[in-house]
C-alpha cells in the first residue's frame, strides 16, 4: 500500500471516528460521574481553584485541559458550560489516538495501520466513551503514545522520542492513578520482545551510556509534567505528596473492593459478545483479528528486519500483561478496559494484514478485505446505536448506572416550577438524600444558586423550600412533616431508582394553570437566567456542597 494510498484511508477512518464521536452529543443524560467531574472542574473554572484529591475525582489533566475548550466558547462559569464544551474534550483525545497510530507504519507496516485506524475509529467502546466527560479517553491516548514511545526508544529512536515518551508517561499519571499499571506493563512487554527476537533485534544507537542518559531524559521529562500539573503548576507544591498519598487508597479499593466486583472475564465477555432485551453487541472482529496478529507476531523467525518481529510481539505483550492485570482486579467498570484495549487495535491490525501476505490469491485478498469492510461497517452500526440510539438504555452492555432521561425532565420541572416563585432562579431547593443519590442534579440546577443539599431531613431549614426532593428512603418521613402543604411526584434517577419531588402546593396550582393543552411539561419551553452566581451561599445555613463519592466510584 503507497504512502498516499494509506493516508488517504487513514484520514477517511478519522473523518468517520470524528463523525459518531460528535452526532448529537450533547442529547444523552449526564452520568453522576460526568457532573461529578463537571462541577470539580467549575471551581477551576470560575476561581482557578483545583487541589488533587487523593480519594476521588483521579488525576488533574482533565480539568485543565478542559479550560481551553470552555474560554473559545465564551463560557467562564459552571452555569454556563454545557455538554458539548465538556464532552468535546474527550472527543478530541479519542480522534488523537487514532491519530497516533501511522507513528506505528515503520513497524507493523501500512496495512496494519490502516486497519487499527478503521477499527478504533468504528469501535461501540472507543467511541461511547470518547463521549463521555471522564478521564478515559485521554488516557487511553497517553496510554498508547507512551507504548509507541517506549517501542521507538526500543528500535533506535533518540533523544527526542525520549523526552515524548517521558512526556507522555508523566500525562498517563497526571490522569489516572492505573498508570502505574499501564507503563510497568509497557516496559515489561518491550523487554520480553527485546529478548525474544534475539538476532533479530533492530540495530539501537541507545546503548550502554547513551541509553541510561536517554532513560534520563524520559523520567525527567515524565517527574516535570507530574509535578506542573499535581502541583497545581507550582501554586500548590504541597499537593504532590497527596499523589502517594492515593496510592494505597487506590490498591485498597482495587484488591478489596466494596462494590463493582466483577469475574476475571468481564472485560473480555464485554467486547465478544452480549445480548438483553432483544439487542445483541459483539465486537469480535477486533479481538479476533488480534489474536491471528498475536499468533503472527511468535511465528516469524528471529532473522527479520527492522523490527517486524519486536513490535508485534511488543505489542502483543503489552495487550496481554496490561489487560490480565485489570482483568485480574476484582474492582472492574466497563471503560477501565480502553487503556489496554486501544493497543489490541493495532494488534489487530498486525493479523489482518498477516492474512493478506499470507494469501498469494488475488481473490482471497479482494475477499479479505471485502469482509473487513463488512466488519467495520457492523462496528460503526453499532457504535450508532450505544452512543445514540440507545446511549442511555441498561440494555447496551456499554451503559453503566447510567442517569436516565426522567432524571433531566425532573430538574426541568424544578427549573420551571422555579420561573413561578418570586425568587425565580433563587428560589431555594432542598435535596435530602445519600450522596449517591444527589447526582447529576448538582449539575442540572447548576444555574439555581440556592441549592442545598443534605444527606438526612432532620433540618428545619430544608423543609422551608418551595421544593424538596428526597430519596424513597426519606420519604416517609418527609411526608409526614409536610402534611398536606406540598404534593408529590415521582421520578427515575437510574435504573431502579427514584425520587420524590416535593412542590409546594400553592406553586403547583400556578404551574397547572399555566399548563398548556397537550403539553406533557408546561412550561418547558420558559428560558431561565443561567448568569453568574454563587451557588448555595445564598441559602444561610445550608450546606455547601462537596463533590464526593459518586454511585460509581470510579476506582481504579
Amino acid at each position: 500500500m503507497t504512502r498516499a494510498g494509506a493516508g488517504a484511508l487513514v484520514a477517511l477512518a478519522l473523518t468517520a471516528g470524528v463523525a459518531l464521536r460528535t452526532a448529537r452529543l450533547a442529547e444523552r443524560p449526564m452520568h453522576h460521574d460526568e457532573a461529578n467531574q463537571a462541577v470539580k472542574f467549575g471551581a477551576l473554572l470560575e476561581r482557578g481553584e483545583y487541589r488533587y484529591d487523593a480519594r476521588d475525582h483521579h488525576g488533574p489533566t482533565l480539568y485543565y485541559l478542559t479550560l481551553p475548550s470552555a474560554w473559545l466558547r465564551g463560557q467562564h462559569t459552571l452555569a454556563l458550560l454545557d455538554e458539548a464544551t465538556l464532552r468535546g474534550v474527550p472527543v478530541v483525545f479519542g480522534a488523537a489516538t487514532i491519530l497516533l497510530l501511522p507513528l506505528l507504519s515503520a513497524g507493523i507496516g501500512r496495512t496494519a495501520v490502516v486497519t487499527a485506524a478503521l477499527l478504533m475509529a468504528l469501535s461501540p467502546a472507543m467511541v461511547f466513551y470518547s463521549r463521555m466527560y471522564i478521564q478515559e479517553a485521554l488516557f487511553a491516548c497517553f496510554a498508547l503514545a507512551f507504548v509507541i514511545g517506549v517501542g521507538r526508544v526500543a528500535t533506535g529512536g533518540g533523544f527526542a522520542w525520549a523526552a515524548m515518551t517521558g512526556v507522555a508517561a508523566g500525562l498517563a499519571m497526571a490522569t489516572k492513578e492505573t498508570a502505574a499499571i499501564v507503563v510497568p506493563s509497557a516496559v515489561a512487554a518491550a523487554a520480553i520482545a527485546w529478548w525474544s527476537v534475539g538476532a533479530g533485534r533492530p540495530p539501537n544507537a541507545l546503548i550502554g551510556r547513551h541509553l541510561r542518559r536517554a532513560t534520563l531524559v524520559g523520567l525527567a521529562a515524565a517527574a516535570g509534567v507530574v509535578a506542573l500539573f499535581y502541583s497545581s503548576f507550582f501554586s500548590a507544591p504541597a499537593a504532590l505528596l497527596e499523589l502517594f498519598r492515593a496510592a494505597g487508597t487506590y490498591l485498597d479499593r482495587g484488591i478489596d473492593p466494596s462494590s463493582h466486583i466483577q469475574p476475571w472475564h468481564y472485560y473480555l465477555q464485554l467486547l465478544t459478545y452480549s445480548a438483553s432485551g432483544g439487542l445483541r453487541w459483539s465486537e469480535g472482529l477486533v479481538l479476533a483479528l488480534a489474536v491471528v496478529g498475536t499468533i503472527a507476531a511468535w511465528q516469524r523467525s528471529d532473522g527479520s528486519s527492522s523490527g517486524s518481529s519486536f513490535w508485534p510481539r511488543y505489542l502483543a505483550g503489552d495487550v496481554v500483561i496490561a489487560g490480565g492485570i485489570f482483568s485480574a482486579i476484582p474492582y472492574k467498570t466497563p471503560w477501565n478496559l480502553l487503556p489496554f484495549y486501544a493497543g489490541a487495535f493495532a494488534l489487530a491490525g498486525v493479523g489482518f494484514a498477516a492474512l493478506v501476505n499470507k494469501s498469494r490469491s488475488r481473490l482471497v485478498r479482494v475477499l479479505l478485505a471485502g469482509a473487513l469492510a463488512a466488519g467495520s461497517v457492523h462496528l460503526g452500526w453499532q457504535a450508532w446505536r450505544a452512543s445514540i440510539t440507545y446511549a442511555a438504555d441498561p440494555r447496551n452492555p456499554y451503559v453503566y448506572s447510567q442517569t436516565v432521561p426522567d432524571a433531566v425532565r425532573m430538574a426541568a420541572r424544578i427549573r420551571n416550577i422555579s420561573a413561578l416563585h418570586p425568587d425565580g432562579a433563587r428560589m431555594q431547593v432542598s435535596v435530602i438524600a445519600p450522596p449517591s443519590e444527589q447526582w447529576p442534579l448538582p449539575w442540572y440546577l447548576r444555574g439555581m444558586p440556592n441549592v442545598g443539599y443534605w444527606t438526612a431531613p432532620g433540618d428545619v431549614l430544608a423543609l422551608q423550600a418551595p421544593v424538596i426532593v428526597s430519596s424513597l428512603e426519606h420519604a416517609p418521613a418527609l411526608e409526614q412533616a409536610l402534611g398536606d402543604r406540598y404534593v408529590s411526584e415521582y421520578f427515575g434517577l437510574r435504573p431502579e431508582l427514584l425520587l420524590a419531588v416535593y412542590i409546594d402546593r400553592g406553586l403547583w396550582d400556578r404551574f397547572l394553570a399555566t399548563a398548556r393543552p397537550g403539553s406533557e411539561d408546561p412550561g418547558a419551553t420558559r428560558e431561565l437566567d443561567a448568569r453568574p452566581t454563587r451557588r448555595l451561599s445564598a441559602v444561610r445555613g445550608a450546606p455547601v456542597f462537596r463533590p464526593g463519592r459518586t454511585a460509581a466510584e470510579r476506582v481504579p
